[in-house]
């Protein structure tokens, strides 16, 4: 399912879906949950999972600067602290906004 509008309300990531439902994702949840390899690691071939050491996260982590669009399945959030290199497919980020409302 695609969004047909995404953007910034306060500190949430609004979300209206083409079914007409709609998400709130909280800005500190989207950005815990980046799917990148540097946040979520990498496996290898063999299924062993490498990871960097946690890094402590600063409020400027929390902070979206911008949202780029990623062709027609994800959106490449952009936060002032300078890390750019998640894309999450709009999948994901409903499956994100289901697993918030179940932790609500």
């Amino acid at each position: 399912m695609r969004p047909e509008d995404v953007q910034q309300i306060g500190d949430e990531l609004a979300i209206k879906w083409e079914d007409g439902s709609e998400s709130f994702i909280p800005l500190e949840r989207l950005r815990r949950a980046c799917p990148c390899a540097g946040c979520k690691g990498e496996m290898d071939v063999m299924g062993n999972l490498y990871k960097r050491p946690e890094q402590p996260l600063t409020p400027a982590a929390f902070r979206l600067v911008r949202l780029e669009r990623v062709g027609t399945y994800a959106v490449q959030p952009v936060w002032a602290d300078g890390h750019a290199t998640g894309i999450y497919s709009f999948d994901y980020l409903r499956r994100a906004d289901e697993a918030g409302e179940k932790h609500s």
